[in-house]
């Protein structure tokens, strides 16, 4: 009767061993199914945004003096324009950023340059914008030649 005990145990324990060993292979192979995956948000793309200038359309432009003339344009960039630097030089104009809330893809803007007691001063206008990642975009300049 021993003999017979012993060969029962030795049968049980194969048993569980081998449900345990096709559990674990259970487990592992449901473990190696397609799953999503952890994704990270784009770090732009590494270029600042475009700023153009519409109006006036040349490089050199003369006007009249009288009363204002406006530069008119947008800058434009897909990660989002933070901020839009308007610099003129001569006519002692200053301009505060424009800086957009939220922060859009383009931004449109019309700068209003007093031309009345500037005849023959000459206004050199540049614009540029900063995306929402920091980059710099390139320089847009417009000279105005009041005559």
């Amino acid at each position: 009767m021993p003999k017979i005990r012993s060969c029962l145990r030795l049968r049980a324990h194969g048993v569980l061993w081998r449900a345990l060993a096709a559990w674990c292979l259970m487990l592992l192979a449901i473990g190696c199914n397609e799953r999503d995956r952890l994704t990270f948000p784009s770090p732009g793309d590494g270029v600042g945004p475009v700023t153009t200038i519409d109006r006036p359309n040349g490089a050199d432009t003369t006007i009249s003096p009288g009363g204002d003339f406006f530069v008119d344009g947008r800058t434009t960039d897909p990660d989002g324009v933070d901020s839009v630097y308007i610099l003129v030089t001569g006519g002692s104009q200053n301009f505060s950023p424009v800086h957009p809330n939220p922060a859009r893809t383009t931004v449109s803007f019309a700068i209003p340059l007093a031309t009345s007691g500037h005849a023959g001063d000459t206004f050199l206008v540049q614009i540029y914008g900063v995306d929402v990642l920091g980059n710099q975009g390139g320089t847009s300049t417009r000279q105005i030649n009041i005559r």
